[in-house]
């Protein structure tokens, strides 16, 4: 699950830095400043993706001050990284994800920040995922908590029906992207979702649908436009099966589509090569010589503009000569 992934150290050291800021206020017993000084020696280890320095001095922290109740996200966070699913069913490995989900449980009741509580709650369905655990039964719940806590969000739906999906549960998995939709009606993320959910069970139709609107709801976008003239190409291309007439519909769509990006952005290179592509396909199709030869220059055309633009970008990303 894409927002449900490991955090790269580099991404949580914001998170982690945060912390440290809000943290230490009148608490002056030993303990405490003990915890105190794990606590930042293990956020130094963490951000180095030192998982098992890390762990052991958030284990000291938590030793000297136990109600310091922001070190369980990156204890079991620590543990988290610890944990390779190709030394499943090794005992010393298996205790790792075995913390990390006992220490995911404790930040999502008593961490102090209710982003990190929701963070919990998304790596405690991550852990039970089918890149861990693989234990949708237990992921389930937590998703179905997630969404009382915060019903409009669509991601929370997002996560239930990749449960389903992965589940083979295909009609409560388009129930979940349903849901998604109600919940924010104008999210073009929503869309794109339910895009690849549909494209993924072979509905091309329902798929188109869906691209289009999410490009409609971003009318200044141009990559939008540019998605569905991708999918328009890649069915006409790949699908063998299409009649001619479908198949030069879907061409003609495609151009269309493309044709909208180019309005956005005329400098468009990704545009420019599948209006080329598109334009071939359109050529091969005709029987009439000379339109087709107009077609193919056209499409030469757009191709070699590309390049050229390509070409500038490369030499403008290059570092300039000292």
């Amino acid at each position: 699950m894409r927002r449900m992934r490991q955090t790269s150290a580099l991404a949580v050291a914001v998170v982690v830095g945060l912390s440290i800021a809000a943290t230490g206020c009148g608490k002056y017993s030993w303990g405490a400043l003990k915890a105190q000084k794990d606590w930042k020696d293990a956020n130094a280890r963490y951000q180095g993706s030192d998982w098992k320095g890390a762990a052991e001095k958030y284990e000291s922290a938590l030793g000297s001050d136990p109600d310091r109740a922001e070190v369980f996200f990156y204890l079991g966070n620590s543990y988290d990284n610890m944990y390779k699913q190709t030394r499943a069913g090794e005992p010393e490995n298996d205790s790792y994800i075995q913390k990390a989900i006992s220490n995911y449980e404790k930040a999502a009741e008593k961490d102090p920040k209710p982003e990190m509580r929701k963070l919990a709650l998304q790596y405690l369905v991550a852990a039970y995922g089918p890149e861990k655990l693989n234990a949708p039964e237990k992921a389930e719940p937590i998703v179905q908590k997630m969404i009382q806590l915060e019903p409009n969000e669509p991601g929370n739906y997002f996560a239930l029906s990749q449960i389903y999906e992965n589940a083979g549960r295909f009609e409560d998995a388009e129930a979940a992207l349903v849901k998604a939709r109600e919940a924010k009606p104008d999210d073009p993320l929503v869309y794109t979702t339910i895009a690849g959910f549909y494209n993924k069970q072979g509905d091309f139709a329902k798929t188109m649908e869906a691209l289009n609107k999410a490009a409609e709801l971003e009318p200044k976008n141009p990559t939008g436009w540019q998605m569905v003239a991708t999918y328009y190409w890649e069915k006409a291309y790949k699908d063998h099966r299409l009649a001619t007439a479908e198949k030069k519909e879907y061409i003609q769509q495609g151009i269309a589509a493309a044709d909208k990006a180019l309005a956005l952005n005329p400098d468009y290179a990704e545009a420019l090569t599948y209006k080329n592509l598109l334009l071939r396909m359109l050529g091969n199709e005709e029987t009439d010589l000379a339109k087709r030869a107009a077609l193919y220059k056209e499409a030469d055309e757009l191709r070699n503009r590309a390049i050229d633009l390509n070409k500038k970008r490369v030499a403008e990303a290059k570092p300039a000569p000292k």
